[in-house]
């Protein structure tokens, strides 16, 4: 994701750490990068959070011969920083923003700013819709162990970005506690934007020995396994109905391949929100067959919500 790596020398200012209602950008030069910036300062706007702007980098000029001066580096990385930021505050002068530059490497760095941050966004190469997402090391490193929300973003000539309005699309397959930051951050985006949410989950005939005297009755009582699929389905979305009463919601409940469903309703979605499990002691930080087929498939945004 970055093109080179970070030196340890006396770097531009040091800001203090952002305060609570900050979304990160992190930067590398690229035009996926400016995307990002770009996403993330009109997600700032709307929900009145401050944005900050950030590039790590180290340098290592044996890995990079070509680019072996650290201060014709460091300058470039500043350039990156303050291109990005006339950007955003030429399109909003009134938003708070803040840009640092981070002498660590990229995936340390990125972790520590998603953790003091309410959302952390990064720009991912694409390569249109038939290919889909190609998303770099970097990124992929720092969505398996982020501990806030991550939004991928690209290059719009690969992506469709929708401004206002449209519809959030959330995977619901998960119907215990750990939905709950999955669909707060749906809520929460779509009551800013104005938007709808849809919530999609998919569901699929259990084998007959999965079948519990218990999981019959639930069924017999719903009247088939849809009408209860519907059922659980509502049920988990009642207190975010109850808690975000201004946004409208439609409801999805399908037979069929999660991946699928999801990315056939968020096809024309304006972010596309999915889980991801944080991993237990000893685990090892993987990503769902579900988010693994939205990052690289998803015609716009994805964010990928942690959850227990």
């Amino acid at each position: 994701m970055f093109p080179f790596a970070p030196s340890p020398l006396p770097f531009l200012l040091f800001l203090e750490a952002p305060m609570p209602g900050t979304i990160t950008v992190g930067l590398d030069g690229t035009d996926h990068s400016l995307a990002a910036a770009d996403w993330a300062a009109a997600e700032a706007r709307r929900r009145g959070m401050a944005l900050r702007l950030v590039y790590a980098w180290v340098w290592r000029p044996l890995e990079v011969p070509a680019a072996t001066d650290a201060e014709v580096q460091r300058r470039w990385a500043v350039d990156v920083l303050r291109e990005a930021e006339e950007r955003v505050t030429a399109g909003a002068p009134d938003l708070s923003v803040t840009t640092e530059l981070l002498p660590e490497d990229p995936v340390p760095a990125l972790i520590a700013a998603a953790a003091a941050s309410e959302m952390l966004v990064l720009g991912s190469r694409g390569h249109g819709a038939a290919v889909g997402f190609l998303i770099g090391s970097v990124a992929l490193k720092v969505l398996r162990r982020a501990e806030a929300p991550l939004v991928l973003v690209r290059n719009p000539r690969g992506q469709e970005l929708r401004p206002e309005g449209g519809e959030v699309v959330v995977g619901v397959q998960d119907l215990d506690e750990a939905a709950e930051p999955v669909l707060e951050f749906a809520f929460a985006t779509a009551a800013a934007r104005n938007a709808r949410v849809r919530a999609v989950r998919a569901w699929s005939v259990p084998p007959v020995f999965a079948w519990s005297p218990g999981s019959m009755y639930l069924a017999d009582e719903a009247g088939g396994l849809e009408p209860l699929e519907r059922k659980q389905l509502a049920e988990a979305l009642l207190p975010w109905r109850e808690k975000y009463p201004q946004v409208a919601v439609a409801e999805h409940a399908e037979v069929g391949s999660a991946a699928e469903v999801l990315l056939t309703h968020g096809a024309r979605a304006s972010l596309i929100v999915v889980g991801r499990r944080i991993p237990g002691p000893g685990d090892l930080p993987l990503i769902g067959s579900v988010t693994h087929a939205a990052l690289h498939h998803a015609r716009c945004p994805v964010a990928v919500v942690p959850h227990p």
